[in-house]
């Protein structure tokens, strides 16, 4: 970091062994991406409930080159966990931001095309035939996004699926 680790605490006292962890953690964030200029950490106790006892809420704020990343995490008991939980959630937002940087886009696969061939709607279910002519089961229970009752004989569909006790199976069935 270009600037040095700034901790806040805010109507709470921060022990040495708190401090401890929090620089341990933020070191640790510089694995993750290195270019990091800046890291802010403020932990508050907001509220002090007469029953269960404080609540911690725990921000980070961390400058990069092209912007800012902010972490904020709220009302939880237990001030290591919430400190944990922070850390982990800008982590995160780190890996996922160095991925952009790298120009690394995560491309999710569309699932395939298929036509209803067969339905039996007094028994709530009904056959896909694939692009590739296999042919494939299907319950009402995974029609997504239109009724089971609405399906039509020939209605191009795209599905999930997975090979059942009796062949393929479609988990998930999406009108397109």
């Amino acid at each position: 970091m270009i600037i040095p680790l700034q901790i806040t605490g805010r109507d709470v006292e921060l022990t040495e062994a708190i401090e401890n962890s929090i620089r341990q953690k933020a070191k640790k964030l510089e694995l993750f991406y290195d270019q990091i200029m800046r890291c802010r950490v403020v932990v508050e106790a907001p509220h002090k409930r007469q029953r269960k006892g404080v609540l911690y809420n725990v921000r980070i704020d961390i400058k990069v080159p092209d912007g800012e990343l902010v972490v904020k995490k709220e009302h939880n008991e237990d001030l290591y966990v919430a400190i944990r939980d922070a850390f982990n959630s800008a982590r995160r937002q780190l890996q996922d931001y160095s991925r952009q940087r790298r120009g690394e886009i995560k491309y999710h696969e569309e699932s395939p095309l298929a036509r209803v061939s067969k339905l039996f709607p007094d028994k709530g279910y009904g056959f896909l035939t694939a692009v590739d002519g296999q042919e494939i089961y299907f319950h009402k229970n995974s029609v997504l996004g239109v009724n089971f009752e609405n399906l039509e004989i020939g209605m191009q569909v795209r599905y999930v699926a997975a090979l059942g006790e009796q062949g393929l199976q479609a988990s998930t069935v999406r009108t397109t």
